[in-house]
């Protein structure tokens, strides 16, 4: 009994990269770093990323068990 492989999903630039645990081989990190090579090109020169800042989100700051009681 042979089963047929899965078709592979077709690859779109906004594909996400999916790491899995383990230890990667040479041809592994040559592969992903021709993919990342590949699309810092494809970004084109003088696209700048976006700065790191802060986070767009922020903690909310602690409030004792009976501050509703102040407001």
């Amino acid at each position: 009994m042979s089963a047929s492989p899965a078709p592979a999903p077709a690859a779109s630039p906004t594909a996400p990269i999916r790491v899995e645990k383990g230890e990667a081989t040479a041809e592994e990190l040559a592969a992903l770093a021709v993919l990342l090579f590949s699309r810092s090109a494809q970004a084109g020169p003088g696209t700048e990323l976006g700065s790191p800042g802060t986070a767009s989100w922020r903690p909310h700051p602690f409030h004792a068990p009976h501050s509703w009681q102040r407001t």
